[in-house]
Formats: structure tokens, sequence, C-alpha cells
């Protein structure tokens, strides 16, 4: 793996990545199961993994923070649940935030819709803004976790660096338009796709609704992550990223294999 830059993202499966940003070090959606393994999503329904993850918790750099998008087992499993520190803050929903504190999780930080989190360190201040989400259609929303989106901030002595938008699991909505005239000045978008179906109704992103939200967010970069790791992924990566190319969407595409890192942009001050 090449020696991350100043802020980069290493791509771990399912929507499991390692942020540096900075001085900073995130984890998002952590998922270790190994390919083979079921993840079961509540209700008698479960999923096998069809991946091998690229890390397990013993593997991560020193973290200063997690960020879960919604408390769904693929993304916090039992190998989270048991093996990461207790002691790390987690930035979260607030329904996934109380279910955490009963596992003895100490520093869960439940922001809602357009509520932030803050961190400093080095004279950098990171900020993680709730944005909203929606897993469902219909009544299937009702059933499933509340979800977030996140808009990822770093600061360097008081000058932006660095704006993401993780969009977590969500269909693309009218509404989440919001999130582009609140954040017009994003630096990069990093979506959730595959396609998910549970019980025939799709639940995440696929190929022609991630290229609608390109569309209405207008990120300079896109890097799309969870896809292909489940039996209940439905749509491939290449629905996604040829509907782009198809559309002629002005967004440069940063596909990143297990594993792997990719840099994002950074401002020059």
């Amino acid at each position: 793996m090449d020696t991350p830059a100043e802020c980069s993202l290493t791509f771990i499966g399912t929507a499991t990545t390692v942020l540096r940003l900075g001085d900073f070090t995130l984890l998002t959606d952590p998922n270790f199961l190994h390919k083979g393994q079921r993840v079961y999503l509540g209700y008698g329904l479960s999923s096998k993994r069809l991946t091998e993850p690229a890390m397990q918790p013993e593997d991560l750099p020193p973290l200063d923070a997690l960020v879960l998008s919604h408390l769904h087992g693929d993304h916090f499993d039992r190998i989270a649940k048991d093996r990461l520190a207790r002691d790390l803050p987690v930035v979260t929903t607030g329904h996934a935030a109380r279910k955490l504190e009963r596992w003895g999780f100490r520093d869960t930080r439940a922001v809602g819709t357009w509520q932030a989190a803050e961190f400093s360190k080095n004279g950098q201040r990171l900020r993680v803004t709730a944005c909203p989400g929606q897993h469902g259609p219909g009544l299937m929303r009702h059933v499933l976790p509340p979800v977030m989106g996140s808009i990822v901030e770093l600061e360097r002595d008081g000058a932006p660096a660095l704006r993401l938008y993780i969009t977590g699991d969500t269909l693309c909505r009218p509404y989440l338009r919001e999130i582009a005239e609140r954040f017009p000045d994003l630096d990069g978008m990093i979506i959730h796709v595959g396609g998910t179906r549970v019980l025939g109704v799709l639940v995440t992103m696929n190929g022609p609704q991630g290229a609608d939200l390109v569309e209405m967010i207008g990120p300079p970069v896109t890097v799309p992550i969870h896809y292909d790791d489940y039996t209940v992924f439905k749509a491939p990566l290449s629905d996604f990223t040829s509907e782009v190319k198809r559309r002629g969407l002005p967004t440069t595409m940063r596909t990143v294999g297990r594993g792997e890192t990719v840099t994002l942009p950074t401002r020059v001050p």
C-alpha cells in the first residue's frame, strides 16, 4: 500500500474506510466480517459476505474518532463491537449512540441533522456535521435504522482545507439538494452505492440514483464505496461509473480497490 498523502482515503471494504485528514485519522462504518460469514440485518434477514476486508481492527492506525452512519450489521458488525476500543469517540445518530452506550462505548457523540461534533489538534479543527438521509422508501424507512450522511471539514489555523460529503446509506431524494445549498464549495463526495435490495426493495443507491446525486451535489471529485461486498448488493460498481460517464457529469471519478489508498483534494492556503 502506498504511503498515505496528507489527506487520503484507504478503502477496507463495504463502507469501511480510514480517512487521514491532516493530523486526524477517522474510521467510517466498521465492518470486518470475513468472506463467507453472514451479517444479520434484523427481522430474520441475513446476507453473506462475498469479499475479504483489507484490515482487521488490530491493523488500524491510531484513531481520533469513528463516524458511524447508522447501526446496521454491515456497518457496525460483531467484530467491531467486540474489538474496537470502548473509549473511541463515535459520531453517529441518536439511535446508534443509545445502543453503543449499552454495549459499553463511553464517548458517543449523538448528532441530529445539521448538528456537528468537533475535534481539535495541533492548530487544526475537524468538524463532522450530520446530513439528512433516507435508507428506504415508504414504510420501509420505518423498519430500517435511522441513517445520517456527514459533512467532514478540516480547518488549519481557521482556514478551510478540505470539505467532504459522505452520503451514508441513503436513497437519492430531492431534499438532499439542501446539502449543496448549505455547503456549496464541497471538495469531494464519498458515495455509498451498490443498489442494496431487501425483500426486493431498493434501500441504497444504484447506478442511476447515484448519478442523480452526483448531478444534484456537483462534487469535483467522487469516490464510490459500498459495492459488491454482500449478496444483497445487486448493482455492481460499473453500473454507477458508466452512468456518470454516459451523462458526462463534471466530476473526477476516483475508484479505489480494497486495501488501496486514494488522495483527497486539499485547498492551497
